[in-house]
C-alpha cells in the first residue's frame, strides 16, 4: 500500500468521546441512484458527531452517473466530500484501500456506499475505541440479503477462520471504525473481496486489539451487488490461497518495518 507521507502516528486519538477525528470512507462502483443519499446521510450524522470530519469516495471506475453525481457534491462545502477516482474497476479492496489512504483524519470509518447500514450507529462505536482497542467492527444482527448471499457468506466465513484461525464473527461487515495507525502498519495484497480478511487477519496477528459489536443491515433499494458473480468469487479464492501462502513472510516485513514514530524521530 501507499503511505501518506505527512501521516503522524505518534499523535494520540484525540477525546473519542469528546471530538474525534473522523476520515469516512465509501467506496462506490455504479452507484448513481443512491450515492447522493448516501453521501449526505454520512455527513449529516458525523456532523452530528464532531466538526472535524472529511468524506472520501472512492469512485472504482463507474460505468453510469456516479462520477457526475459526485462532482456535483464535491461543490457543497458542508459535505466536506473528496473523491477519489479509478479510471476503470479495479476491485472492491483497491476502492476501499484508495480511500484509506486518502485519509487524513486519525479514526477511520468505512461503511458501502449502497446505504445498507445505519451510519447513526457509528455513535456507539466511538465509545468503544480506546485505551487497548484499536478496531471496533461490526457483525450484522441479521443479514438483509438473499438466499444463495447467506449461504456463500457463512461458506466464506467458515472456510477463512478454518483456515486462519478466527478472525471475526462477521468477516466481511462493511462497518468498521479503526485507528489511522492500524492501517499505517498492515499492508494489505488483496484487491478484491479478499481484502477484509486480508485486514482483520493481519490485524490481529500483529496484535491490535479489535472489539465487535453488532449493526443492523438493510435491504438494498437501488444498484446491483457484485459479490457474487464468478468472476469475484474466482478472485476472492486466488487471493486467499496467496494469503495463506504468503501470509507468515508478510507480518515479518512489516513488523521490520520501521514506523512512522522512528523514522520521524531519526529525520
Amino acid at each position: 500500500m501507499a503511505y501518506a507521507p505527512d501521516i503522524d502516528s505518534t499523535r494520540a486519538v484525540p477525546a473519542v468521546a469528546g471530538r474525534p477525528s473522523i476520515s469516512a470512507i465509501l467506496p462506490a462502483y455504479n452507484e448513481e441512484a443512491v450515492i447522493e443519499r448516501s453521501v449526505r446521510h454520512v455527513a449529516d450524522v458525523l456532523r452530528g458527531l464532531t466538526d472535524d470530519f472529511e468524506v472520501v469516495v472512492t469512485n472504482d471506475g463507474s460505468s453510469d452517473g456516479t462520477a457526475d453525481v459526485l462532482a456535483r457534491l464535491e461543490g457543497d462545502p458542508s459535505l466536506r466530500l473528496r473523491v477519489v477516482t479509478h479510471p476503470r474497476n479495479l476491485g472492491y479492496g483497491a476502492a476501499l484501500g484508495s480511500g484509506f489512504d486518502a485519509a487524513r483524519k486519525e479514526l477511520i470509518f468505512f461503511t458501502d456506499g449502497d446505504k445498507q447500514f445505519d451510519v447513526r450507529e457509528l455513535s456507539t462505536f466511538l465509545p468503544a475505541i480506546g485505551g487497548p482497542t484499536d478496531m471496533v467492527i461490526g457483525w450484522r444482527r441479521k443479514r438483509a440479503d438473499p438466499p444463495l448471499r447467506l449461504l456463500n457468506a457463512w461458506g466464506w466465513k467458515q472456510l477463512v477462520n478454518g483456515l486462519f484461525g478466527y478472525t471475526a464473527r462477521d468477516v466481511d461487515c462493511a462497518f468498521k471504525l479503526f485507528r489511522r495507525e492500524v492501517w499505517e502498519s498492515v499492508t494489505v495484497q488483496a484487491r478484491g473481496a479478499t481484502f477484509s480478511a486480508e485486514f482483520l487477519i493481519k490485524t490481529r496477528r500483529l496484535g491490535f486489539g479489535i472489539v465487535e459489536l453488532p449493526v443492523t443491515h438493510l435491504p438494498r433499494t437501488a444498484g446491483q451487488a457484485t459479490g457474487a458473480r464468478p468472476a469475484v468469487i474466482a478472485r476472492a479464492f486466488v487471493e486467499l490461497v496467496r494469503l495463506r501462502l504468503n501470509l507468515e513472510r508478510e507480518l515479518a516485513d512489516s513488523r521490520a518495518r520501521p514506523s512512522t514514530a522512528a523514522a520521524a524521530s531519526s529525520s
